[in-house]
């Protein structure tokens, strides 16, 4: 199945219009042709079945003709907060990853560590988008603007709270032992200088379960794809 995106498309919307850059890719690079049925989801759980009635390259116009809702296949909520890499293309790599896995909301979160202050968001969307269509999912990860660490863990989450850090003087679990079936869990993932021990003390001051990967010393990127394969292990 070759799946396609489209955020504004709903049980309700009787046609779609495609953009310049999608109907050229419809068009000419797909061949497609009017009468063509294609498969589209919107990313809230739905996949729609359009068919083309007006093939144009800088215009392409579809018709609904059914749709039917397309629960996430699990049962709980992921949310991963991770501080941004240097290098863009391993944060970049995690967000395609866990989106493939299943994941359902992702933070970048500002360490005192961080060597990378400023994300390209619109570019993160995108590879979220391109995982999503690839890996044939129906639900879009929520990705979140940057945030300050401390503004971070002033915020109340739904679930277990979780920060996974390299201290090796500290008492840490694995997530196997602190994580049940079905239960949803927010995880703080540090930046390649790790989190700074008095973020992990505040942290710990706000209920946060300090948590241990494994180990090996991993990346950021590796360390945060273990958390979110962990968590979708835990729930096999």
């Amino acid at each position: 199945m070759q799946l396609f995106y489209n955020s504004d498309i709903s049980t309700k919307t009787p046609q779609i219009t495609f953009d310049k850059i999608e109907s050229k890719h419809i068009v000419r690079v797909l061949r497609k042709k009017e009468n063509d049925v294609l498969k589209i989801t919107n990313g809230k759980g739905f996949l729609f079945d359009v068919k083309i009635i007006v093939a144009s390259d800088k215009k392409c116009l579809a018709e609904i003709i059914s749709f039917e809702e397309k629960p996430k296949p699990w049962s709980y909520y992921l949310h991963i907060a991770i501080a941004p890499t240097k290098l863009n293309d391993r944060t970049e790599w995690f967000l395609e990853k866990a989106t493939e896995i299943g994941i359902d909301e992702i933070t970048p979160i500002i360490c005192s560590n961080s060597e990378r202050r400023v994300v390209k968001l619109e570019r993160f969307e995108k590879i979220i988008q391109s995982a999503m269509k690839q890996s044939l999912k129906f639900t879009l990860p929520k990705l979140n603007a940057p945030v300050k660490f401390r503004d971070f863990i002033n915020r109340d989450f739904n679930g277990k709270v979780c920060i996974a850090h390299c201290e090796v003087n500290s008492e840490k679990k694995t997530l196997k032992t602190v994580l049940q079936p079905s239960e949803n869990v927010t995880i703080l993932i540090g930046p390649e200088g790790d989190f700074s021990m008095e973020e992990i003390n505040k942290a710990l001051a706000k209920k946060y379960i300090p948590i241990s990967l494994g180990e090996s010393r991993l990346r950021t990127e590796t360390a945060a794809l273990v958390a979110v394969n962990t968590v979708s292990f835990i729930n096999e």
